[in-house]
């Protein structure tokens, strides 16, 4: 198959390339800054000749957005929603207007959309869309907006041809450097992966190979349209999540972080507390549905796995 990858230049990108690849797909990476052989150079805003590589595809992968890992200013947050806004309509717009329009779009969209909550998991059905919820700061409604206005970008663009899926994706794990992984098991390994503000709050995740295995499965059923999660069925307070990873690395102990101390820690590493604090239980209703079998799904095994990776690639060097 042919598959256009706008914006996959990133971890996550990099993840589908490289399987996708190694299956014998023809990847082609839409990037503002191409580099290397199958990337394309467009500015996720406007068509232009990269339309072309969209026509006769068969599929389109959207992960084109702003990097949440920063600070979530006013100037910050309105670029998080122009950046995948736009990149979703004009890939639409690329599809209506292609002869040979791809057969799926997978647009990514992420778990955030749901509600901060502990009492109870959120998948596709009965999980409650985030925004009202009191007691937390006004800004985390926000990134709500974001959410859905990515998703509804998608739902109205005019593609008759074309079947549509919104990614939910919880935190991708994968032992790339960068990643969320990469960052969490550098803090396990300083000591510092412990309890963040009592680790209460929920860690929804999925392990790099399965979300691979998800976007195969979720090309090739033509009867999903809509919103899916993608997301391991053992989300887990964050408290037994850095456990976890501790034991996987051979850690006893991680220090806690206070709710003041996470503050300060988000600011020198420029990224925002949201990331930390939001309760994220979500589960993927829908895969288990269709039938979908996760190779890990228990975040121990996910753990020894990737920290196995981790471990090996430094011996290789």
């Amino acid at each position: 198959m042919k598959i256009v990858i706008p914006g996959g230049t990133g971890q996550v990108g990099g993840i589908l390339n490289r399987a996708l690849t190694a299956a014998g797909h023809e990847v082609v990476v839409l990037t503002r800054r191409p580099s290397r052989a199958g990337e394309v150079a467009w500015d996720g805003t406007t068509p232009g000749p990269w339309t072309a590589a969209v026509d006769g595809s068969d599929v389109v992968i959207n992960l084109a957005g702003r990097s949440v890992s920063c600070r979530y200013t006013q100037v910050n947050l309105r670029e998080m929603m122009r950046s995948r806004v736009d990149s979703a309509r004009v890939v639409g717009e690329a599809i209506a207007a292609a002869a040979r329009p791809p057969r799926v779009w997978l647009q990514m969209s992420t778990a955030t959309i749901y509600a901060h909550r502990f009492d109870a998991p959120h998948d596709e059905a009965t999980g409650e869309i985030g925004g009202a919820e009191p007691g937390v700061p006004d800004y985390w409604a926000f990134s709500i907006e974001i959410a859905k206005e990515w998703e509804r970008a998608q739902e109205e663009a005019a593609t008759p041809e074309t079947r549509k899926v919104a990614l939910r994706s919880a935190m991708v794990m994968s032992p790339d450097r960068g990643g969320v992984f990469d960052v969490l098991l550098r803090m396990v390994r300083l000591g510092l992966g412990g309890p963040v503000a009592g680790g209460a709050q929920y860690m929804s995740w999925i392990h790099d190979r399965d979300f691979v295995r998800a976007v195969e499965f979720l090309v090739d059923r033509n009867d999903l349209t809509g919103p899916v999660n993608l997301a391991a069925p053992g989300p887990l307070p964050q408290r037994d999540f850095m456990r976890a990873l501790r034991a996987a690395w051979g850690v006893p102990v991680g220090l806690p972080a206070t709710k003041w101390m996470a503050q300060l820690g988000a600011f020198a590493l420029r990224s925002d507390t949201e990331l930390l604090f939001k309760s994220r239980r979500v589960v993927p209703g829908r895969l288990r549905e269709a039938g979908f079998d996760f190779a890990y799904d228990s975040w121990p095994a996910a753990a020894e796995d990737l920290v196995g990776r981790v471990r090996a690639a430094r011996m290789a060097k």
